[in-house]
């Protein structure tokens, strides 16, 4: 019974809600602890009359779970009346299993705590596991991370419908303004392939063939005929 309240202490009181131990020892912690959890759930939804008296009750049974505080403390540690050593990680856990997590788990029937095996230990070869309470911390900044990743898949998928939408409505290569200037038609595009220039037919005939050496040829040409 005290290595379950001392782990049922650490569980509580652990600052990412979760501890290493044996398989054996997880199992057997985890309907102790829970136990305890469903007692702050009762007292987190208790409505009417007497509800502080009632709530009192509820905390009373759930500190049988846990270490008692000072009682056997000497008055005053140290040499001639020092301070009061601080209250011990029961009460402490008493008050956060009534505060905090009585509220967190206020409408869930039950399950709150998690078992994850992690293979056998070095040495003994002994089993171990980690125990965990739900919905803790570390849960719910993946699931926001994968909402927001999730909400930014569907608005670049929102984008990329918009602008293939523009795309059939101009029926150009990219919607908008800029593509507006740059489109060309279907005509010009093949003329231009095949080195015309589809608006002016005319102009394309009585453009010189060749280079500098066709120009030479032809002028060589007239020189005789004139001779």
């Amino acid at each position: 019974m005290s290595m379950l309240r001392n782990l049922a202490t650490s569980l509580i009181n652990a600052q990412d809600e979760r501890i290493i131990t044996t398989l054996p020892k997880a199992k057997e912690l985890r309907p102790f602890v829970e136990r305890a959890i469903t007692l702050s759930r009762h007292a987190a939804n208790l409505e009417g009359d007497n509800t502080e008296a009632r709530s009192v009750h509820l905390r009373r049974q759930a500190a049988v779970f846990f270490h008692s505080g000072n009682r056997q403390q000497k008055v005053s540690t140290g040499r001639r009346g020092g301070e009061r050593a601080p209250r011990t990680a029961g009460v402490l856990a008493l008050r956060r299993l009534f505060d905090e997590l009585g509220e967190r788990f206020k409408d869930r029937p039950g399950g709150y705590t998690r078992i994850i095996k992690l293979g056998r230990r070095d040495g003994d070869n002994a089993e171990l596991a980690i125990i965990e309470l739900v919905d803790n911390q570390r849960e719910r900044e993946a699931i926001e991370a994968a909402a927001k990743r999730a909400k930014s898949a569907s608005g670049g998928k929102k984008k990329s419908a918009k602008a293939s939408k523009e795309v059939e409505e101009t029926k150009s290569r990219r919607g908008g303004r800029k593509a507006d200037k740059t489109f060309e038609k279907e005509e010009t595009t093949k003329a231009r392939g095949r080195g015309k220039d589809a608006g002016e037919p005319e102009l394309e005939d009585q453009k010189p063939k060749g280079g500098r050496r066709a120009k030479k040829t032809e002028s060589t040409s007239a020189e005789k005929d004139t001779e």
